[in-house]
C-alpha cells in the first residue's frame, strides 16, 4: 500500500507518519510506500521498512497535485492548511492553500482515472469545528447548520462540500473529520487564534509563563495530538458505506473551560505551574473565540468507532507522556 500525506511536516503531519511507520498496515495491507509532501521537506520516519519519498513542494501549484498522485497512492490524507488567525489576516493566502489547492487536488485524481484503469483512493480531508459559526446551542449536534464567521471556517465548509460531491461521483472514496482544537501541542506557539489553549498548559509544565487572552469562563472543544492522529487512521480504514452522502463529521473530544484546564493544571502539576499563568485579555483573540462552538455530542462519530479522551488530566498527561519523557521537568 502507498500512502501520500500533504501537509506531513506539521505537527499532526509528523506525528501521523510516525505511527504509520510502525503499523502493521491499513485495512490489512501492509504499507510499503510513504510520500510525504509539504512546503518544506518532511522527516523521514525512524523506523519504516518501506520506500519513503520526500517532497518539499507549493501545493498551490496545479503540477505539484499532478506529480503527488502520478503514481497512485491508495490513500492520501490531506492535512495541510494555514491557521485560522493566518487565514483572517491573509485571505487571499488562505483561500489559495485551503481552499484552491485542495480542489486543484481533487481534479488531480479524477485526471488519473479512466476507463480502463479507474482510480479512487481513499481521501482523509482535515476539516474544522470552526464550520460552525454562532448563534450556537447549548450542544452542537450531528444536524446543526455550517454557518462559519470566518474565511478559515468558510473555506474548510467549502471543501467539505466537495468532499462530498467528488465521492458521490465516484472520483474519491472522501472522509472529511472536523478536529477539535487540538491541545496541548508540543513545540513553540503557531498564529492559530486557539494557540492560547496549548500555551497555558504547555510553558507552565516546563516553567516557563504563558499569557491568557481569555476569561477563565471561556468553553472549547478539546483532543489530544494522539487522538487526533487515532482519528485519521480510523478515518483511513473505516466502512465508508455507512457514512452516505455526507461525507463529514464532527469528532469527539472534551468539552471544558479555560478554568477547567487550569484546575487539571493545578491537579496535575501543582500551584506553581498555574502561577505562571498571566492574565492578559486581548479584544481581537476573544471576539474570534466569541464566534467558535464549545460543546459537540458528536454521535455518529462515536457510532462509527471514533475515540478520544474524556478528561483534561488525561490530555495533560497525553503530553507528559509523548513530549516530556513521562515525567515532570
Amino acid at each position: 500500500m502507498h500512502v501520500l500525506i500533504i501537509g506531513a511536516a506539521g505537527m499532526v503531519g509528523q506525528k501521523l507518519t510516525n505511527r504509520l511507520a510502525h503499523l502493521a498496515g491499513l485495512s490489512g495491507r501492509e504499507i510499503t510506500q510513504l510520500t510525504l509532501a509539504d512546503v518544506v521537506a518532511p522527516a523521514a520516519p525512524e523506523g519504516f521498512g518501506g520506500a519513503v519519498t520526500l517532497r518539499a513542494a507549493d501545493i498551490t501549484a496545479p503540477e505539484t497535485a499532478l506529480s503527488l498522485v502520478a503514481e497512485r497512492p491508495d490513500v492520501i490524507f490531506h492535512l495541510a492548511a494555514i491557521v485560522s488567525g493566518e487565514a483572517e489576516e491573509k485571505f487571499d493566502k488562505g483561500y489559495a492553500i485551503n481552499l484552491a489547492a485542495f480542489q486543484t487536488l481533487l481534479e488531480a485524481i479524477r485526471a488519473q482515472s479512466t476507463l480502463n484503469a479507474p482510480y479512487v483512493p481513499r481521501l482523509v480531508f482535515t476539516s474544522s469545528i470552526a464550520v460552525f459559526g454562532a448563534p450556537f446551542p447549548d450542544i452542537i449536534d450531528d444536524e446543526f447548520h455550517s454557518t462559519p464567521l470566518t474565511s478559515y471556517g468558510t473555506q474548510k465548509a467549502i471543501c467539505e462540500l466537495l468532499v462530498n460531491d467528488y465521492s458521490r461521483k465516484g472520483f474519491v472514496d472522501g472522509v472529511g473529520i472536523r478536529l477539535p482544537t487540538v491541545c496541548i501541542r508540543p513545540g513553540k506557539p503557531n498564529l492559530a487564534a486557539s494557540g492560547f489553549f496549548s500555551n497555558i498548559m504547555r510553558e507552565p509544565l516546563i516553567g516557563l509563563e504563558a499569557v491568557l487572552p481569555v476569561s477563565k469562563d471561556v468553553v472549547h472543544w478539546h483532543a489530544s495530538p494522539r487522538s487526533a492522529v487515532g482519528f485519521l487512521i480510523h478515518a483511513a480504514q473505516m466502512d465508508t458505506r455507512l457514512l452516505g452522502a455526507r461525507r463529514s463529521m464532527s469528532m469527539p473530544g472534551l468539552a471544558a473551560s479555560v478554568g477547567d484546564q487550569i484546575a487539571a493544571l493545578d491537579r496535575v502539576a501543582g500551584a506553581s505551574a498555574v502561577k505562571l499563568i498571566k492574565s492578559v485579555p486581548d479584544e481581537k483573540i476573544i471576539q474570534i473565540v466569541l464566534g467558535w462552538p464549545r460543546t459537540f455530542a458528536p454521535q455518529r462519530a462515536i457510532s462509527l468507532g471514533f475515540q478520544s479522551e474524556k478528561t483534561f488530566d488525561e490530555i495533560i498527561q497525553v503530553h507528559i507522556d509523548d513530549e516530556l519523557g513521562g515525567s515532570l521537568p
